[in-house]
C-alpha cells in the first residue's frame, strides 16, 4: 500500500510538472506568436498591431480634467474612448515624473497637466508612452541661465540627467497661439521622443527610427525638394541647425499646422505622420 500510494504521489507530482510546462510553453508560443504577426503587420501597414491595452484606467482628478477639458484643444478633438486613454496616460505620466520647480516656481496641477499633455499628445500613437529618458521635469518661471553651455534658454532636454527644462512662460507662450509652429514644449519632448526611440527597441520606437531614416533619405535624395523645402520659409531657419533640430521643427509645424503641412509638402508629411502614428481627427 505504502509502494502505491508513493508511485501515485510521483504521478501526481509529473502531471504537475507537466501541466505548469505545458502552460508555459503555451504562453511561449502565444507571445513569440503574436509577436511574429505583427512583425508582419508593421512590415505591411507601418504602424503597431495595438497601441491600447490595460489591465485599468486611471483617472484624474475633477480639478486636473477641468483643466485638461479648457486647456488643451487637441483632447477635444479625440472620440470619448480616445479621451478616456488620454486621461489615462495623462495620469500614468503625472504620477511617473517629478516636477520641480526652480526660482521659486509652485508646481500646481495646471502645470502638472498641461506639461504631461503635451507628452501624451506627441506618444498617444505609441504603445510606450512613459519617454523612459526622463525622470525630471524642472520649471523655471521664465527664462533661465543654462549651465550646460553658459547660456540663458527658453527650454532644454538633458539626456545625461535624464531631465527637462522648461520656462513655464515660454512653454505657456507656445499654446496661445496654435498656428505659429512655435510651441517649446512640443519641440523639447520632441527631441526627448527622438532620442528615447534610439534608445528604446518597442515596436513604436523601431518605427520612429525606421520612419525618420526614411524621411532622411528622402530628402538626401532629392535635392529639388530640399531647395523647396528651403526656399518655401515655412520651417523655420533654425530647423536646418542639424538633424535634432530639424526633426523638433517639423514636429512642431506637424502639430500645429497640419494641413499647410500636408498641402505644401506631402511626402514629408506622411513620413511625420508615420512616424508619429498620428491617426486622429485632422490629421
Amino acid at each position: 500500500m505504502l509502494l502505491i500510494s508513493t508511485i501515485e504521489k510521483f504521478t501526481l507530482g509529473n502531471k504537475i510538472l507537466l501541466a505548469i510546462f505545458a502552460i508555459a510553453f503555451a504562453m511561449i508560443f502565444i507571445y513569440y506568436g503574436i509577436r511574429t504577426i505583427e512583425i508582419a503587420y508593421v512590415m505591411r501597414k507601418k504602424k503597431p498591431l495595438f497601441i491600447h491595452k490595460y489591465l485599468f484606467l486611471r483617472k484624474l482628478t475633477q480639478k486636473q480634467q477641468f483643466i485638461l477639458r479648457q486647456r488643451f484643444f487637441f483632447y477635444s478633438k479625440l472620440t470619448k474612448q480616445q479621451q478616456s486613454y488620454f486621461e489615462h496616460r495623462v495620469a500614468s505620466f503625472i504620477k511617473d515624473k517629478d516636477f520641480i520647480g526652480r526660482d521659486g516656481l509652485v508646481i500646481t496641477e495646471e502645470i502638472k497637466v498641461l506639461i504631461s499633455s503635451t507628452a501624451v499628445m506627441l506618444t498617444f500613437g505609441f504603445r510606450d508612452f512613459y519617454i523612459g529618458l526622463i525622470n525630471k521635469i524642472f520649471i523655471y518661471p521664465e527664462t533661465f541661465f543654462s549651465v550646460t553651455n553658459k547660456n540663458y534658454h527658453k527650454g532644454e532636454f538633458n539626456p545625461r540627467f535624464r531631465a527637462i527644462v522648461l520656462s513655464w512662460e515660454d512653454f505657456t507662450e507656445g499654446y496661445k497661439i496654435s498656428d505659429d509652429n512655435l510651441n517649446l514644449g512640443i519641440h523639447e519632448f520632441a527631441h526627448a521622443i527622438h532620442l528615447n526611440t534610439r534608445k528604446e527597441h518597442d515596436v513604436s520606437s523601431n518605427i520612429f527610427q525606421d520612419s525618420f531614416n526614411e524621411l532622411i533619405n528622402l530628402l538626401t535624395g532629392n535635392d529639388l525638394l530640399k531647395q523647396k523645402l528651403i526656399t518655401s520659409r515655412y520651417f523655420r531657419d533654425y530647423a536646418y541647425s542639424n538633424q535634432y533640430e530639424f526633426i523638433a521643427v517639423i514636429i512642431e509645424t506637424f502639430i500645429e499646422t497640419p494641413q499647410e503641412f500636408r498641402a505644401q509638402f506631402p511626402n514629408v508629411y506622411s513620413k511625420v505622420k508615420q512616424m508619429l502614428n498620428f491617426n486622429f481627427a485632422g490629421y
